[in-house]
């Protein structure tokens, strides 16, 4: 179970103990928002799509969107979402609990985009679709292993 996974991942840090289970679903932002209760922009939304050899993770506020223009000109390609069968190939986690925790697939790239900067904190999936934890925008950066910090959202507000 990819939840054990990441448990197993925190563990290390010694910070399994601040992962959250929920007897209700945590599987979209809304979902999640309300079993935290937190607004959903500080929910983290980890979106996954196609690269050339593999797939990128993106990890970014709850209410942002992805801006296809800004991809592409970050990444050189335009945006294709994986379907769940490709996103838990390649991250382990199935759709509904995807995050970039304990991801040992080397074809996978993770990102954090600048949409969580808003907030001191924000809350990540753990790999099932009723968990999360709670972390600081440095700590979601360093515990995923993200390769940089980039600008790929639009907000509510831009649209």
């Amino acid at each position: 179970m990819a939840i054990e996974k990441v448990r197993e991942y925190f563990g290390q840090y010694g910070l399994e103990d601040r992962i959250q289970e929920f007897d209700v679903s945590s599987a979209t932002v809304e979902l999640a928002a309300h079993a935290v209760g937190v607004s959903g922009a500080r929910i983290c939304k980890t979106l996954s799509f196609k690269s050339e050899d593999g797939c990128i993770l993106i990890q970014m506020a709850g209410d942002s969107k992805v801006d296809n223009r800004k991809f592409k000109d970050y990444f050189g390609f335009k945006a294709k979402m994986l379907s769940a069968e490709e996103v838990e190939f390649y991250t382990g986690h199935a759709v509904g609990g995807v995050c970039a925790f304990a991801v040992e697939n080397p074809k996978v790239r993770i990102f954090c985009d600048v949409s969580m900067k808003r907030f001191e904190t924000v809350f990540p999936a753990c790999g099932s679709a009723n968990s999360a934890i709670e972390l600081t925008c440095d700590e979601i950066f360093g515990f995923s292993k993200s390769e940089a910090w980039i600008d790929v959202s639009k907000l509510p507000e831009e649209e």
